[in-house]
């Protein structure tokens, strides 16, 4: 029998990206822009969904190596240019890893823009874990930066 348990963990990705808001943001939303660097569904899955509304809902499912990993999000709050607040769950193998809310905040500075992603989540039977997620979601703003650079 399997242990159960919780772990629950909060952290923070500050990063100041060298491009206007409005791009940054669109990143985010437009789905063609997002699946060039997160992964997004692929239009030719059928099983993908990128709805990016409030209430919207975006699903990808994916394997990375031997296993299957579903990313379920509904989008709770947003606000054009400045923020992006959804709760997803996360699935290995149809089993659930996670369950989070993200909040995602833009700023424009003067060297382009601030964007600030913040997780809460609870971490399901040793599964996953905060650290884990943290580099995970710190791998994807890199990749988002890379996108962003190209010409």
């Amino acid at each position: 029998m399997m242990e159960r348990s919780i772990v629950h963990g909060t952290f923070t990705v500050d990063r100041t990206y060298a491009h206007p808001i409005g791009k940054v943001f669109s990143a985010w939303s437009n789905p063609e822009f997002k699946r060039q660097w997160f992964g997004s569904p692929d239009p030719a899955n059928p099983s993908g969904i990128f709805e990016f509304r409030e209430g919207g809902r975006e699903y990808n499912a994916d394997k990375m190596g031997n296993d299957a990993f579903t990313f379920d999000v509904r989008y709770h709050d947003i606000v054009p240019d400045n923020r992006i607040i959804y709760t997803y769950e996360m699935t290995m193998n149809a089993r659930r890893i996670s369950v989070s809310v993200a909040t995602i905040s833009f700023t424009a500075t003067p060297a382009g823009t601030r964007m600030v992603v913040r997780e809460d989540g609870a971490y399901l039977d040793g599964l996953d874990n905060p650290r884990q997620r943290e580099d995970g979601t710190n791998y994807l703003m890199d990749q988002l930066g890379a996108w962003l650079d190209r010409p």
